[in-house]
């Protein structure tokens, strides 16, 4: 059997913002030198909490070579963000990552708001999978795309030798869910995508997750991930307890911002802001989570 070539903790990094409303590259390079310190085993560019819907092509181009450099200077895997609801529009920002340092994959989300068939899907999946230079870690998160995954077709996806991994963000570990890291061959990578079950999906099997939450705690996210894979169930309950509160409060309000409040707060990034449609995390919400994140500690 194959080993995995995905497993740990990734962080999908938010994309701070200056001052200027420019994309802040210095703390860019910044925040993924903390977390590869803190344990990670890659970051996540130019996902869902890296607000890549708001960026223009210039600026996401900025991300991705800063990313990739720091993330090749430093050993650790990146992968990036590139799926869309337009299949041809898919393939051609695949195409475009060829040649990209350190880069393992490319995140391709289920197609959102065109709602279509399951085996649509599949068909999208597999055509952006035969033309892309690099392995797609497939994202299943029906409550943003209005479609969804099941087992059947997640299987038969895994068994395709250009599609590594998936992120399973469906809000519970069910019965798909379970049924996917009982049949999913050796090599291919289960990453919860749901922060609060993290652990329990490690302990069923999954390889660890695409975590948003570990902007913060993030040694305490590898150390939960780490004993679940090596089966020190006790220890990691604890991790998972004591972090149950850090993750409840990041998302008390609509993904990016709280995180992008908290790391300000901490002096990490130069302002806290998000680009409209989101709005500014509220300042009650901020005080939550940064007593949670103080409360859990950073291991």
């Amino acid at each position: 059997m194959g080993e995995r070539l995905l497993q740990g903790i990734y962080v999908p990094l938010i994309t701070p913002f200056a001052a200027s409303g420019e994309v802040a590259l210095d703390a860019i390079e910044r925040l993924v030198r903390e977390y590869v310190a803190a344990g990670v085993a890659g970051i996540v560019a130019l996902g869902t909490t890296g607000e890549a819907s708001a960026l223009d092509g210039s600026e996401k181009q900025a991300v991705i070579d800063t990313c990739a450099r720091v993330c090749a200077e430093t050993g650790v895997q990146l992968i990036v963000g590139a799926g869309t609801n337009n299949t041809t529009a898919t393939i051609a920002a695949v195409e475009a990552l060829k040649g990209t340092p350190a880069l393992v994959a490319a995140l391709v989300v289920v197609p959102y708001y065109v709602r279509p068939s399951e085996e649509g899907i599949v068909a999208h999946l597999e055509a952006v999978a035969q033309r892309s230079p690099v392995p797609l870690v497939v994202y299943n998160i029906p409550i943003r795309t209005g479609r969804g995954l099941g087992a059947p077709s997640l299987l038969r996806l895994a068994g395709n030798p250009n599609i590594m991994g998936m992120k399973q963000a469906v809000a519970a570990i069910d019965t798909d869910t379970l049924a996917v890291l009982a049949g999913a061959p050796h090599d291919f990578s289960v990453l919860m995508g749901d922060d609060n079950i993290i652990y329990p999906g490690v302990l069923m099997g999954a390889a660890g997750s695409i975590a948003a939450s570990a902007h913060v705690c993030t040694e305490r996210f590898v150390a939960m991930t780490d004993c679940g894979l090596a089966g020190k169930l006790d220890d990691g309950r604890a991790h998972a307890e004591a972090l149950l509160p850090v993750v409840q409060s990041l998302f008390a309000e609509p993904n990016p911002a709280v995180f992008k409040a908290v790391l300000h707060a901490q002096g990490r990034i130069p302002t806290p802001d998000v680009r409209l449609p989101l709005l500014n995390a509220s300042a009650a919400a901020r005080d939550r989570a940064v007593a949670a994140v103080d409360a859990a500690g950073a291991h």
